[in-house]
């Protein structure tokens, strides 16, 4: 792996493709590399989320949840190769069912915010359900295995729930949305 990566800049994406993990290449706006790059970029912003203050037990998570995306982006990467598998998601449903069970029932809709961890969590959050409707895109004329697009629809439901977690745990109210319809005037 040390030299695998010692050379960045190659120059042979001037063209507009970029290589894939099989050796061929694709278009830079191909859906398989518009798919690896939203994965990219969700697992970039979970970095920045991971410098906030956050409870001990969420950062661990979000660090498997690191590595999960850098796997999710090896299976993208390589046409046919399985790297997320029903077991990532279900550590998933098990950390959704940890925290939510630690909240208070959510009965109105909140808005993104409250901390600054907190609304990272909701950029993350955003940021994963893009990846996911552009997994979905690819997986319209690609295969594209089940447990990718079950793991980014649990992860977003997590982020949701990890951002009010957050707030808890930093004595920070959720921010609950108000129609200016349902104000009396």
């Amino acid at each position: 792996m040390a030299n695998r990566l010692s050379v960045i800049a190659t120059r042979t994406g001037d063209d507009g493709t970029t290589g894939l993990g099989d050796g061929s290449r694709a278009r830079k706006n191909a859906p398989r590399v518009a798919a690896l790059g939203d994965v990219d970029e969700l697992n970039s912003m979970i970095g920045l989320l991971l410098t906030e203050a956050l409870p001990p037990d969420v950062a661990t998570d979000l660090v498997t949840i690191q590595n999960d995306l850098f796997d999710m982006g090896a299976e993208l990467c390589i046409p046919g190769h399985v790297a997320i598998t029903e077991t990532q998601v279900a550590h998933l449903d098990t950390c959704l069912q940890r925290y939510n069970g630690a909240l208070p029932a959510l009965r109105e809709f909140i808005l993104p915010g409250g901390s600054r961890s907190a609304a990272c969590a909701h950029v993350a959050r955003t940021l994963c359900r893009r990846a996911e409707r552009t997994v979905i895109t690819l997986s319209d004329t690609e295969s594209v295995g089940a447990p990718v697009r079950q793991y980014l629809n649990r992860l977003s439901d997590l982020l949701f729930v990890l951002a009010r977690y957050i707030n808890q745990s930093q004595n920070v109210p959720d921010v609950f949305w108000s129609s200016r319809h349902a104000r009396p005037e």
